[in-house]
């Protein structure tokens, strides 16, 4: 979700997840790459600068999970009250 508004770099994400470790962020970041979420671009600089970007595919995908969340937040309390009736 972070990469939804734009590239960031790996610093950039590592600070807007809260309580990430480097490795797991690494780790998913490899997996995202690998099943064509996103682009990893590195630049050969000192210190090292790698950006990362959605894919088209990553986008649209990102897209589909804010308007879940959207749906969630209007939908939760009819969801919790319906629960709670269902299970006095």
């Amino acid at each position: 979700m972070s990469l939804h508004s734009g590239t960031k770099r790996f610093s950039e994400l590592r600070r807007a997840i809260d309580g990430v470790s480097e490795r797991m962020l690494t780790k998913t970041l490899q997996e995202l790459e690998a099943d064509g979420m996103l682009i990893r671009k590195s630049y050969n600089t000192v210190p090292p600068q790698v950006d990362y970007t959605l894919t088209e595919f990553g986008a649209e995908a990102s897209n589909k999970m804010f308007e879940l969340v959207d749906w969630l937040e209007t939908n939760l309390d009819g969801i919790l009250a319906k629960k709670q009736a269902a299970n006095p």
